[in-house]
C-alpha cells in the first residue's frame, strides 16, 4: 500500500509541475520572466511560511545558514532562472525532455562527491541519456534553438540542488526547505529583470495564470515530499518520467506544438538510461542487504 500510494503521489506531482510550467509559459507571453519568477517565488514561500507556523516550526532554525544551504540556494537560483527563461522561450516539450535527465547527472554527482558505488552499467546508462540530451539540444545543426541552452543550465542547477539537499541538515523539514527554495526565486527574478525590463502590471488573467501555477506548485512540491516518504525509492522515483508525458500532451494541446522526430527519440533514450539507472540501482541495493 505505501509503494501504491507513492507512486499515485509522484504521478500527481508530476501532472501538478507539467500544469504549472504550462502556466509560468502563458503568462510569460505578457510579462517579463523576471517578473514571473518574483511574484512566483514570493507567493508560494509565503504559502510554505504559513504552513511551516502551523506545524510549530521555526522559520529560520540556526540550521538554515549551513554551508550545503549556502550551496543549496546558489543552485535553487541556476536551476529556476534557467528553467523559467527555457519555458518562456523554449518549446515547452524540449524543456521537460532536456529536464529528464538531472536523475542522471544527480547520479553521477552521488559517486563524485558522497563516493556512492556506481558501476559501469549505470556509467554507461548515464552518458547514453547525455547523448539523448544532445539529440534534443541538436548543437552545431539547423534545428539548433540556443535558448534550448537555458533547459540545460536549469537542469544542471536542479541536479545540484538535489545533490546539496542531500547533504542538508535533517533538522530541517520539507516545509521549511520549501520556504528556502520558492525564496530563492526571488532574486533570480531581479537578476533577470535587470537584463529584460522592469515590472509590468500584470492583467486579472496573467494573475490568475500565476496564482494557479503557485498554487499548483505548492500542491505538487507536497505530493512529491509525500510520495518519497511513503514507498521505496526504488518504486515511486520511475514515476517522475510522467512529467514528460504530461508535458508533451500540455504542449501540443495548449500551445499547438508538433515535436519533431529527433526530439521524441532523444526524449526516449533519456528516460529509458534513466529507468535503466534506477533498475541497476534497486539490483545492486538488493545485493548488498543479501546475507553473506
Amino acid at each position: 500500500m505505501d509503494n501504491t500510494r507513492g507512486s499515485l503521489m509522484m504521478v500527481l506531482a508530476m501532472a501538478g509541475f507539467a500544469l504549472e510550467d504550462m502556466f509560468i509559459k502563458s503568462a510569460a507571453a505578457m510579462l517579463p520572466a523576471g517578473e514571473i519568477m518574483l511574484l512566483f517565488g514570493l507567493g508560494g514561500m509565503l504559502i510554505f511560511c504559513a504552513l511551516t507556523l502551523r506545524r510549530g516550526e521555526a522559520l529560520l532554525p540556526r540550521a538554515a545558514f549551513s554551508r550545503a544551504m549556502g550551496i543549496r540556494a546558489v543552485c535553487e537560483i541556476t536551476g529556476r532562472l534557467g528553467y523559467t527563461l527555457a519555458i518562456a522561450l523554449a518549446p515547452l516539450a524540449t524543456a521537460s525532455a532536456i529536464l529528464q535527465a538531472t536523475p542522471l547527472v544527480v547520479a553521477m554527482g552521488a559517486a563524485l562527491f558522497f563516493g556512492e558505488q556506481v558501476g559501469w552499467r549505470r556509467w554507461t546508462a548515464i552518458f547514453v541519456g547525455f547523448a539523448g540530451v544532445l539529440l534534443v539540444l541538436r548543437p552545431g545543426v539547423d534545428g539548433f534553438a540556443p535558448s534550448t541552452l537555458f533547459a540545460l543550465v536549469g537542469m544542471l542547477g536542479f541536479a545540484g540542488r538535489d545533490l546539496a539537499t542531500r547533504a542538508a541538515p535533517p533538522a530541517l523539514s520539507h516545509m521549511q526547505l520549501g520556504i528556502y527554495g520558492f525564496f530563492m526565486l526571488i532574486p533570480a527574478g531581479l537578476i533577470a529583470l535587470a537584463f529584460s525590463g522592469g515590472l509590468v502590471l500584470p492583467t486579472l488573467l496573467v494573475s490568475a495564470q500565476l496564482t494557479g501555477a503557485t498554487v499548483i506548485g505548492v500542491y505538487a512540491y507536497y505530493a512529491l515530499t509525500v510520495a518519497m516518504r511513503s514507498g521505496e525509492v526504488s518504486v515511486v522515483a520511475p514515476f517522475r518520467y510522467t512529467r514528460l508525458v504530461f508535458a508533451l500532451v500540455l504542449a501540443v494541446l495548449v500551445f499547438g506544438e508538433r515535436p519533431d522526430m529527433l526530439t521524441l527519440v532523444g526524449s526516449s533514450i533519456i528516460v529509458l538510461s534513466g529507468l535503466y539507472s534506477l533498475f541497476r540501482d534497486k539490483r545492486a541495493r538488493r545485493r548488498a542487504k543479501a546475507p553473506v
